[in-house]
């Protein structure tokens, strides 16, 4: 997918009609006026507000594209709605709720030029972040930090800049929800890419919040079983099938000392190891043909283009 250079900055939108839509769009249409010497865009995407929002998206004066969806799809397919429509190799993007200091939108663009960076994304101080949010983000990070191999600051900060073409490849996985930023974080860490984290102040949102305690609660136990299938089957499923296996064996040695072997629980917990660990392993092995594959496309491409007499 060739684009132009430049940069499509996007922000979806969701009954916002409380929020700052009004501010973030005319702050960062002065800061990229004023300070970017390239081209640059801002999409905003309605995901089907059922409030004022669009009738104030449609009011507002400075110069950006809206996209609307019918019906509420999800933060992650408002995400890739706007990537589909951008017309530049360098993508933005924020929240619409005055959470994000997006004054720092140009140092990001700065920084991700200049270090010829895949990502840059803004590193929340996470005792600002929702409380309700804290256990469930805590747990979220550890299991990244394992599955990466490395610490990551922030796995799911919506303010991030990222070249276009290092987030094709993984648009078959990245889902439609609020989890498009930690898919698309650990995609990123787990392929090879080069991402950097810069620390930001985190302000407290303007109108009300979409977090759903039950159903994000049962996104986030479906969201850990995806990365562990996506990114490192073997380290989140290996050590379950390793347990199963010596749960199986001890069981049997357990029921025999006591005069009844459990001959037929202990094979079925035995044999479910030993499918769980073939599943992992054969995951493992789909999952390094993929993202790397097309990492390699990616710059290829880019390598050519760079070359081309018309650049």
């Amino acid at each position: 997918m060739n684009s132009a250079k430049g940069l499509s900055v996007i922000i979806p939108v969701y009954n916002e009609q409380d929020g700052s839509i009004c501010e973030t769009v005319n702050n960062i249409s002065k800061l990229l006026e004023d300070n970017l010497n390239c081209d640059f865009e801002i999409i905003a995407v309605n995901d089907g507000s059922t409030d004022r929002t669009m009738d104030i998206l449609q009011g507002l004066q400075a110069s950006f594209r809206l996209i609307s969806h019918e019906k509420n799809r999800g933060y992650g397919a408002a995400i890739k709605t706007g990537i589909q429509h951008a017309l530049y190799d360098t993508i933005a993007i924020t929240d619409a709720d005055g959470t994000y200091p997006n004054h720092l939108m140009y140092d990001f663009y700065c920084k991700l030029k200049e270090e010829n960076l895949d990502m840059v994304v803004a590193k929340r101080p996470f005792r600002a972040l929702p409380r309700k949010t804290w256990l469930a983000k805590f747990i979220l990070s550890k299991l990244a930090d394992y599955i990466t191999g490395q610490k990551i600051p922030d796995i799911n900060s919506g303010l991030r800049l990222f070249k276009k073409r290092s987030f094709i490849p993984f648009i078959p996985i990245i889902p439609n929800g609020f989890s498009l930023t930690t898919t698309i974080t650990l995609g990123m860490f787990m392929g090879g890419y080069k991402v950097k984290y810069i620390p930001i102040e985190y302000a407290k949102r303007k109108g009300s919040s979409k977090i759903k305690p039950v159903r994000d609660t049962l996104n986030f136990i479906n969201l850990i079983m995806k990365i562990g299938l996506y990114f490192a089957p073997l380290k989140v499923f290996m050590p379950v099938a390793i347990f199963l296996f010596l749960m199986g064996v001890t069981w049997a040695i357990v029921s025999w000392l006591l005069g009844r072997l459990a001959d037929v629980s202990s094979l079925v917990i035995i044999m479910s190891s030993f499918q769980l660990g073939a599943m992992a392993i054969l995951a493992e092995l789909i999952n390094h043909r993929t993202p790397n594959y097309y990492k390699k496309q990616a710059d290829a491409d880019e390598s050519r283009i760079d070359q081309s007499p018309l650049n």
